[in-house]
């Protein structure tokens, strides 16, 4: 996750676009490309979406938009210096004990507080 994330900071550094990444103009754009990816499979059934990811190039469209996403959020976590490996860990940790599998393994509902 270091190793994308210093690309990701050269890429942007190297254009000197630091001045354009607000955290809000950042989130927004996470938000923009995660409506690109589900743009994808708008008005898909199951059977099409697996059609679609058997065809390369469209395959490859789904690959990109979910690369969008990934950058911007990483490019997020660096200006906000956030580690996201140890982020995603504790979120994790966090949903073991909202989610225990003696509970929800195999079904999902919310949990009551």
């Amino acid at each position: 996750m270091d190793e994308l994330k210093k690309r990701v900071k050269v890429f942007v550094n190297d254009r000197k676009w630091k001045k354009y990444h607000t955290p809000k103009n950042l989130a927004e754009s996470i938000s923009i490309e995660a409506a690109e990816l589900l743009e994808e499979f708008q008005w898909k059934s199951e059977e099409e979406i697996g059609r679609l990811l058997e065809d390369f190039e469209k395959k490859k469209s789904v690959e990109e938009e979910i690369a969008d996403v990934m950058i911007y959020c990483l490019s997020l976590a660096n200006r906000l210096d956030i580690n996201v490996s140890e982020s995603v860990i504790e979120k994790l940790e966090s949903n073991k004990e909202k989610y225990p599998v003696e509970e929800f393994k195999g079904k999902y509902h919310k949990p009551e507080i």
